[in-house]
This record gives structure tokens, C-alpha cells and sequence, in this order.
């Protein structure tokens, strides 16, 4: 009996079943961005129906990188950069979704377990700074990508029906980066994370795209004489060119 207990009680537990619209997105030279959509249900023990009315929070966020983030200061007129910070990994694309505004569902400390929310992305500075920098470079990291749409939140942006299955759509912008993202659903009830799931999602680039990225990566000397020759050719050809208009 007390072998089968820890069963027993996962067995009492909601689960859920997640899935997306695209395991894989392409990125080709007319890439101007996607709608995925998330989606999935809500298994209850049983069968039997909720009590109360379910909260859902899906997360979509990768690839994590280092960072270098400059600070521009107008001086003598001139703005240049005055000040810079690491970050030793940030996610390259965040954004959430939820069926109601992250603070009514759960507490700091839960939010920041989870890394429920921009506020709560756990930012790893490069360390060194005072904690008054970090905070200023942590809010300008936040605001610069969320301009640039790689970084989002939207409370009330999951829809759910009948308690039991769920939707969200999440953007994705065009410059967004290539490589491995990792969609995470959470069901929350009465402030605590009672279930979580997770999916993996591909984004990379393919056909002509994908091979000049090929090559810059494996032949970076070789990519960049070609990039070299290639400027200087279309200089000459330019150059040609206005000079028998001329």
C-alpha cells in the first residue's frame, strides 16, 4: 500500500495534453513572420469535471544566448555609447500567454520559479555590476525587445472551453531567432502549479538562406572573402554603369 501511494496520488491529478500547429518553421527570404497556434485538453481523474473554472499559462522561449547590452548618451552633442552590460543568457524570444493576468493567479515567489512574466525571466548577469546597473540594464533589455516584438506578454490571450480544452495564439516576428524552442503549459489552481507540459518547437532557416548561413558559420574566412569580392565587384559594376550614362 504504501508502494502504490505515490501513484495513487499522480493518478488524483489533473494532465494535460499540449500540442502546437508547427513542430518546425521555416525561414525563407519572404519569411515576414507566423501565428502558431498552442493548444490542447485538460484530462481530469476520473473524468470528472472541475469545480472551478481552470487557469492556463503557456510560455514559448528559446534559444537562450549571452547578450551585450550598450547604453547610448547624448555628449558634446553626440550620441554615443557610454556604458554596456553582459548578460550571460537571455532568452533570444519570450512571450506568454495566459487565461487572466499573471499576478491574480500566483504569487512572486511561484512567478519567479516559473518565470512566469517578463518581470520574473531570470536574467543572468555577467556579474561585477552594482544591483542599481543591473536593474537599469535588465528594464532596457525588456524594453528593447519587447519593440522589437521578441519579447511579450498577454493576460487573457488563453481561451478556454468547457473547462477542459485550451487555445492561444502567439506571434512570432520575422527577425526572430533560429534554433530550439521549448513551449511550456502550466495549469494553475489556487495560486500552485498543479500540472505542466511540454513541447519542443524547431525554427531554422532553409533553402539559400540556409546555406549562406551554413557557410558563414563552417568557412567564416572563405564567407567573408566572398562577401569582400562580391562588394568590390558590384562597386566596379556601379561604377560602370554611371559612368557610360555619363
Amino acid at each position: 500500500m504504501l508502494g502504490l501511494a505515490p501513484l495513487l496520488v499522480g493518478a488524483a491529478s489533473p494532465r494535460l495534453v499540449p500540442d502546437i500547429s508547427a513542430r518546425s518553421i521555416s525561414i525563407r527570404y519572404s519569411f515576414t513572420g507566423a501565428q502558431l497556434l498552442l493548444f490542447g485538453a485538460i484530462l481530469y481523474p476520473g473524468g470528472r469535471e472541475p469545480t472551478q473554472p481552470p487557469d492556463i499559462a503557456i510560455v514559448l522561449k528559446g534559444p537562450v544566448e549571452p547578450i551585450l547590452v550598450r547604453e547610448k548618451q547624448k555628449i558634446a552633442g553626440i550620441w554615443m555609447n557610454a556604458d554596456k552590460h553582459r548578460f550571460q543568457s537571455a532568452p533570444g524570444f519570450y512571450a506568454i500567454a495566459s487565461s487572466r493576468p499573471i499576478r491574480e493567479l500566483v504569487d512572486e515567489r511561484t512567478a519567479a520559479i516559473y518565470e512566469l512574466g517578463l518581470k520574473d525571466l531570470q536574467l543572468s548577469s555577467g556579474g561585477g555590476a552594482l544591483p542599481d546597473k543591473e536593474r537599469r540594464f535588465e528594464a532596457g533589455l525588456l524594453e528593447l525587445r519587447q519593440r522589437q516584438g521578441l519579447y511579450s506578454e498577454n493576460a487573457g490571450g488563453v481561451e478556454i472551453s468547457e473547462g477542459v480544452l485550451y487555445r492561444a495564439r502567439i506571434a512570432i516576428p520575422s527577425q526572430v531567432p533560429v534554433g530550439t524552442y521549448t513551449a511550456e503549459t502550466f495549469l494553475i489552481d489556487n495560486g500552485r502549479v498543479i500540472a505542466a507540459a511540454t513541447k519542443d518547437i524547431a525554427i531554422g532557416k532553409s533553402g539559400f538562406e540556409r546555406f549562406v548561413a551554413l557557410a558563414a558559420s563552417r568557412h567564416g574566412f572563405f564567407y567573408g572573402l566572398a562577401a569582400v569580392l562580391l562588394s568590390v565587384a558590384m562597386g566596379w559594376v556601379a561604377a560602370w554603369v554611371f559612368a557610360r550614362r555619363a
